[in-house]
């Protein structure tokens, strides 16, 4: 039973920090690589992949990585609601297209709108 507690509490401390928040945030919209993270937040990839590899340690989310970039989902599906009901947020869509990102999503969909 104590385990049970141990590993309840290793989520939240995971999820307790704002850019962790935004992460798991973002990422309930689906997979989402590091160079999209970093033109959304406005932080450097250091900081990021610091952030990633503690919710990555919990379990919280999974990556896999294509040539170069490397994608990140979330892993465990209690995350989609805990996130939810700590923000008071609705589903997310899609991650949105930002002009600063050469990420293949955002790359895609400027192609698309051209």
């Amino acid at each position: 039973m104590t385990a049970s507690y141990d590993e309840g509490a290793a989520l939240f401390r995971a999820m307790g920090h704002p850019v962790r928040l935004q992460i798991l945030n973002m990422l309930r919209g689906g997979e989402v690589c590091v160079c999209h993270m970093e033109a959304a937040f406005g932080k450097r990839q250091a900081y990021i992949s610091q952030q990633l590899m503690v919710l990555r340690e919990a379990g919280l989310i999974a990556a896999r990585k294509d040539g170069l970039k490397v994608f990140y989902r979330l892993a465990d599906p209690r995350v989609d609601v805990l996130v939810e009901m700590a923000l008071g947020l609705q589903h997310v869509g899609e991650p949105e297209t930002l002009d600063n990102c050469a990420c293949p999503h955002c790359a895609t969909a400027r192609m698309e709108i051209a």
